[in-house]
């Protein structure tokens, strides 16, 4: 199985040259970590970041430069800072090529829950409720199941949704998937997972057509 980091990793191969790109909290922060050097990638954060880089090095961190996650962040050359009207005229301008969020939920119809636990304090909905209206592209980094080895990619989901139908692609710590017709299509298998231990834990449709290859990460 995949450790965060691996998630990561595997989704950074589906980052492409000039692509400008929001990576939302938790997991999909470490994606800017595995982008391939020899390719221009713009990655924005809604609190009004364009040009974000990897995380800084222990000592290094500057306090005032932060993600949307209020994670301490480098940035690259030619970096900008601007307000959040401007940040989210560009997400709902629909200026960003490719959204990379987590879920607690996935459903397998494409909708997503990722924003709130009823009976748990929330700060709010922050940007995902934007994001997902208005990107084409969405990836989602989660794990395949909760801490108690319950699936997280369902027939339907259980939380209040954040988006219906948007989810194109997601990579858990056990596969990747597409949602094609309705259900989970199985594109590939995390290093050492096997196909049934994958069924086992998904509890929406599995659509498996030949052969499952390993994931090359």
């Amino acid at each position: 199985m995949l450790d965060k980091n691996g998630i990561a990793k595997r989704i950074a191969k589906e980052v492409k040259d000039g692509y400008y790109v929001n990576l939302g909290i938790g997991i999909p922060t470490l994606v800017a970590n595995y982008v391939r050097d020899d390719i221009e990638v713009e990655f924005q954060s809604e609190n009004g970041v364009l040009g974000m880089g990897p995380f800084p090095f222990e000592g290094e961190e500057d306090a005032d430069v932060i993600n949307a996650g209020k994670q301490t962040i480098t940035t690259l050359p030619g970096a900008s800072f601007f307000d959040s009207a401007m940040s989210f005229s560009m997400i709902r301008g629909k200026h960003v090529d490719l959204t990379i969020l987590g879920a607690m939920e996935v459903a397998q119809n494409g909708d997503i829950a990722n924003w709130k636990i009823p009976g748990r304090m929330v700060k709010g909905m922050g940007g995902a409720m934007d994001l997902v209206a208005s990107a084409e592209n969405i990836i989602v980094a989660m794990m395949h199941t909760n801490k108690h080895g319950d699936s997280k990619l369902l027939k339907q989901c259980t939380l209040p949704l954040t988006g219906v139908g948007c989810v194109k692609r997601i990579v858990t710590n056990l596969a990747v998937l597409e949602i094609v017709n309705n259900g989970f299509k199985l594109i590939e298998r995390a290093p050492g997972v096997s196909v049934e231990k994958i069924k086992k834990a998904t509890e929406g449709l599995l659509i498996i057509d030949g052969d499952i290859p390993e994931m090359d990460i």
